[in-house]
């Protein structure tokens, strides 16, 4: 899962990222008005965390511009402007959820998981496709009811070819998706061949079919 901290505070900006790692998010940041617009038209993000108060703009210009793109980006707004009327008028822009600073990582997490839930999930914690089961809340996958061991950016991989099942997926896409601005290093895709490769094995070892499909020229396609 990809989130974007649009946010102009450095040491804040660097716990968020700290701590969201750690839950097995791959994080971006933007600390201006500018920045972020040239991410959000560029990019899409599973959790956006826009402040209002912005170098060069406002939060919630940014929400209007997300809106007019027809982006389907959820949003989290983290601000510590916290009256009725802030709060209000982040939510009729178009934000998912309102949370005044200075707030605890915990609720932080748990708040950007709801809002995936609801924007990419259906509300669902549980995923299925045929035998395969993921849980995205205690970030486990299954086969037949039997655990996968599976790495995080095998999970991530898995997870996000569950969740477009069925649709060719570009490399570039994959790797955005799942390295974020890291992607900008690597000369190749040959980190992504390695672990689809890797995830592959596993699942078959397991008993399942190939459905990690090569689309010539294209990418990939779960189905």
């Amino acid at each position: 899962m990809k989130i974007l901290i649009i946010e102009d505070e450095i040491e804040l900006v660097r716990s968020i990222i700290s701590y969201l790692k750690e839950e097995n998010y791959v994080c971006e940041s933007a600390k201006d008005f500018n920045s972020a617009l040239s991410k959000i038209e560029l990019y899409d993000y599973d959790c956006i965390l826009l402040d209002i108060s912005l170098p060069g703009g406002t939060g919630l210009d940014l929400l209007k511009q997300l809106k007019l793109n027809n982006k389907m980006d959820g949003v989290l707004i983290i601000s510590a402007k916290n009256s009725v009327t802030d709060r209000v008028a982040g939510l009729q822009s178009g934000a998912d959820d309102y949370l005044p600073k200075p707030f605890h990582l915990t609720e932080l997490s748990a708040r950007i998981a709801a809002i995936i839930r609801r924007k990419n999930f259906k509300g669902n914690s549980l995923l299925s496709f045929n035998e395969i089961t993921i849980d995205t809340i205690a970030k486990v996958a299954f086969f037949n009811q039997q655990p996968l061991d599976l790495t995080k950016k095998e999970f991530d991989l898995l997870l996000y070819f569950v969740t477009n099942k069925g649709r060719v997926i570009s490399k570039n896409a994959l790797a955005e998706h799942l390295w974020g601005d890291e992607m900008d290093m690597a000369n190749n895709y040959d980190f992504i061949y390695t672990h689809i490769k890797n995830l592959r094995k596993k699942l078959m070892e397991k008993g399942s079919a190939d459905y990690v499909k090569s689309v010539y020229g294209m990418g990939y396609k779960f189905s």
